[in-house]
């Protein structure tokens, strides 16, 4: 299978500041479902254009013109995301593969469009932020599950789209942006917080709850 340039550069940004893994081979081939000779040969290839840092057994690492590209490809789809959610009521499971497809084929001068028609928005469907036109973040006023107080009650401010399955299963829980949550406790030898959303009890496996962020209720 091959990869896109802006697929493998939107996946090294991703990596490391989205789910904070390393961003050496073996984790770009799991993500991109790529062997790990295919991201090496990728790897060399872009650092000839200036777009990575490679060097054998160390971590593939975006040069200033790589991390500009991703800033804009994420800018793109999360606008994207946005627009399908919100002007064609596309479900939260749905959007993630249209606008992969449709990052690609979205120029510059039509995501500043898209994002005027949309009203500037700083955060998509997902909670996770929107790249201005200069690849600036808005202000991030939240953070993991795993940082709650136990029996206090949080709003969910950003849900990582990990998988099509984990979004569907976050969507049939009530596991959706401005809920609210409470914390009841977690269970170490389970490795599972206990929370109630929606008057409903659940208990989360701590590899999920990771991808959940939550913020203080004002």
């Amino acid at each position: 299978m091959s990869v896109s340039t802006e697929d493998f550069i939107k996946s090294i940004y991703q990596l490391k500041h989205d789910y904070q893994q390393r961003t050496n081979s073996s984790n770009i081939a799991e993500r991109l479902n790529i062997s790990r000779s295919a991201v090496t040969d990728m790897a060399r290839k872009l650092s000839t254009k200036g777009l990575v840092r490679y060097q054998k057994y160390k971590e593939v690492l975006l040069t200033e013109s790589g991390n500009k590209l991703a800033l804009s490809i994420i800018r793109r789809h999360r606008l994207w995301e946005t627009f399908l959610s919100e002007v064609l009521n596309l479900q939260p499971n749905e959007i993630h593969n249209e606008a992969e497809m449709l990052e690609h084929q979205t120029s510059d001068k039509l995501a500043s469009k898209l994002e005027e028609h949309l009203g500037y928005p700083q955060f998509d469907p997902h909670g996770d932020p929107i790249p201005d036109p200069n690849g600036n973040l808005p202000d991030m006023d939240f953070y993991t599950l795993h940082q709650a107080e136990f029996n206090k009650t949080y709003r969910i401010a950003r849900i990582q789209n990990i998988s099509e399955e984990l979004v569907t299963f976050f969507t049939n829980n009530g596991i959706a942006l401005n809920n609210l949550i409470l914390v009841e406790e977690y269970y170490d030898t389970e490795k599972l917080f206990s929370v109630i959303i929606n008057d409903k009890k659940l208990l989360l496996d701590k590899h999920i709850a990771k991808f959940i962020f939550i913020k203080e209720i004002s």
